[in-house]
């Protein structure tokens, strides 16, 4: 009897609980009408994420044919597979365009009413783009093979660096950037950062044969402008100089981050600042170098950590004589 009497008892707490639930569920709904908060309630969807990132997957695919497949692509069936994965990948990315543009016309309070013609027509537009993707993606394997003498071969670089994968992504982000498609670059390179650790912004404007050494910490903002041929290698921050909030508003639209020239190699931890900031071409930046000036071209900028050391150690010694310590 005992033990039915605590039965009971612990029954009725877990209904007492449970029935806790619909108060929550309560101030949940009424939290959507709280403009401190965010949501989106709305008869139209936004662009689903996991969609995106897995039209990601499959451009990457189609970007390098046979390399991430698990059947055999040859001579005879390549055609058909193309033509398959193209189609497909036709109908999700004007699904997910549609969805961005519809979104987008709700934020700022446009009519939206050619939102499924135009989603469709860009995403034809960005289709034929990837031809052009393949070649200037082709670049890049080389440019990592040639500045990476670790590198035994182009498939080891597409297989498996993650300086190729986020610059894959970020290549078919600015494509989609430049066709003026909201949400979905940035979900691109987001997801790439999530990934690799490298951070390029799809607006960022970066020249052909482009490599990342390791990668791992890399940042690209926004409006930051690369030449031909740069190389730089983990930890490297192109960026901005912190700004009040006032300032953050009148610069948005502006250049903020660096602009740097062709031939450039920036070593790991270097970080350059500012949109006025200009490294010149065939420059070399050191390690652990804050750049927040021009530089002209053909210079080398380092810290000179030898007789950084000697200043201190010097300084250490007349401190000590002067009874400092």
């Amino acid at each position: 009897m005992r033990d039915r009497a605590k039965c009971r008892k612990s029954l009725k707490e877990k209904i007492d609980i449970r029935n806790e639930l619909p108060k929550v569920v309560k101030k949940l709904v009424a939290s959507c009408d709280d403009e401190r908060c965010f949501d989106h309630v709305s008869a139209e969807p936004i662009p689903d994420r996991r969609a995106v990132i897995e039209i990601l997957h499959r451009l990457v695919v189609v970007l390098y044919p046979g390399y991430f497949i698990r059947h055999r692509l040859d001579k005879i069936n390549l055609a058909y597979y193309l033509g398959e994965q193209i189609t497909g990948l036709y109908e999700a990315l004007s699904n997910q365009i549609i969805l961005a543009l519809r979104h987008d016309c709700l934020r700022l309070n446009k009519s939206c009413v050619h939102c499924e013609t135009l989603g469709q027509k860009l995403a034809l537009q960005f289709m034929k783009k990837l031809p052009d993707l393949r070649l200037a993606l082709a670049k890049d394997v080389r440019a990592a093979y040639e500045g990476d003498p670790a590198a035994k071969s182009y498939d080891e670089i597409i297989f498996s660096y993650p300086g190729i994968f986020a610059i894959t992504v970020y290549r078919i982000a600015h494509e989609l950037f430049k066709l003026h498609v909201p949400l979905i670059p940035r979900i691109m390179t987001e997801y790439a950062h999530s990934q690799t650790g490298i951070d390029i912004h799809p607006a960022a404007q970066i020249g052909e044969s482009f490599f990342i050494d390791h990668g791992t910490g890399v940042v690209i903002g926004e409006t930051c402008i690369i030449g031909n041929r740069v190389r730089i290698y983990q930890g490297v921050t192109l960026g901005a100089l912190s700004l009040s909030k006032s300032e953050v508003e009148g610069l948005r639209e502006k250049k903020r981050h660096p602009t740097i020239e062709d031939d450039v190699i920036i070593y790991a931890n270097a970080t350059i600042l500012g949109g006025d900031t200009v490294v010149g071409a065939r420059s070399v930046i050191g390690g652990n170098v804050w750049l927040t000036h021009s530089v002209p071209p053909e210079t080398e900028v380092y810290i000179d950590v030898k007789n950084q050391y000697q200043k201190n150690m010097d300084s250490a010694k007349n401190t000590r004589r002067k009874g400092g310590f």
